[in-house]
């Protein structure tokens, strides 16, 4: 799979992901797929229509083994959030009632708080279709709730689990602007390969006319190098375009490289075979 690396420190922690009632197998590995994905591992289940173990599951499940085989199963939402100590209910309908209500990044970064002080936390997710109850929202602490499309926001399960994850995995990280690798370096181009970029680009125009008329050359050129000086282009990027140009400059579609002589001249009658006697 592109992307995963055995090697690397698996990271599972945070929150339970706690599925009241799902639906489909296939949901539940996308589930487990994205927590795996934000470094979450602690999956509960409650009352899965289609029972579970899920072979449908595991498939969508795309190798986030460590979640699927710690999944636990419960009969009830009381029994799943038993030894919890502070639950958050995702909705994305209006609820009328005294719970604090939370956007996802608020929400993300009091669970990390929390989990940070030891506190055993979960999050909880409704069915496919209805989402959470009112009384199974009442087992909770505080709601989340997804800035969506308020004409159109239904979430698949997945996407929602999704959601959170991410948030959780953001809010653990020591700047939003951190990325896990970083572009290769490289070494900036002198101006002495930007003046040979620049001399071998006129010359291959000027070799086919483009600079006409004559006396507009000047502002020709004058354009072509703003053009070329606006990326700050490295060293290798330099010769990657030189070596463009030549190959532009020497091949034909008629004579591709590697393909024949493109100084041959066409249609030229092969030379007569000597003979090795001779």
């Amino acid at each position: 799979m592109a992307g995963t690396n055995s090697e690397r420190t698996m990271i599972a922690e945070g929150p339970a992901i706690i599925l009241v009632h799902p639906q489909l197998g296939e949901n539940i590995g996308m589930v487990a797929r994205a927590m795996a994905n934000f470094g979450l591992a602690e999956l509960r289940l409650v009352n899965p229509r289609d029972g579970w173990p899920s072979e449908k599951a595991i498939s969508a499940a795309s190798k986030a083994d460590h979640v699927i085989e710690a999944a636990k199963v419960y009969a009830s939402l009381e029994e799943a959030v038993a030894d919890l100590e502070f639950v958050y209910a995702t909705t994305a309908r209006d609820r009328y009632g005294y719970k604090e209500v939370r956007s996802p990044v608020v929400a993300a970064d009091d669970l990390r708080g929390r989990f940070r002080a030891g506190e055993k936390t979960g999050i909880l997710f409704g069915r496919e279709r209805t989402g959470l109850t009112n009384e199974e929202i009442a087992l909770a602490d505080e709601l989340v709730t997804f800035p969506v499309n308020p004409a159109f926001a239904s979430l698949n399960l997945a996407q929602a689990v999704l959601l959170m994850s991410y948030e959780w995995m953001k809010s653990g990280l020591a700047s939003v602007e951190d990325t896990p690798f970083d572009a290769l370096p490289q070494r900036p181009a002198k101006k002495e390969e930007l003046q040979g970029l620049f001399d071998h680009v006129e010359e291959t125009l000027d070799a086919r006319g483009y600079f006409r008329p004559a006396e507009k050359k000047p502002k020709l050129v004058e354009n072509l190098r703003a053009i070329l000086t606006r990326p700050s282009f490295s060293g290798t990027e330099i010769q990657v375009l030189r070596g463009i140009i030549s190959c532009l400059d020497r091949f034909t579609r008629e004579s591709p490289r590697g393909v024949t002589n493109p100084n041959r001249t066409r249609n030229r009658r092969p030379k007569e075979p000597r003979d090795l006697d001779e």
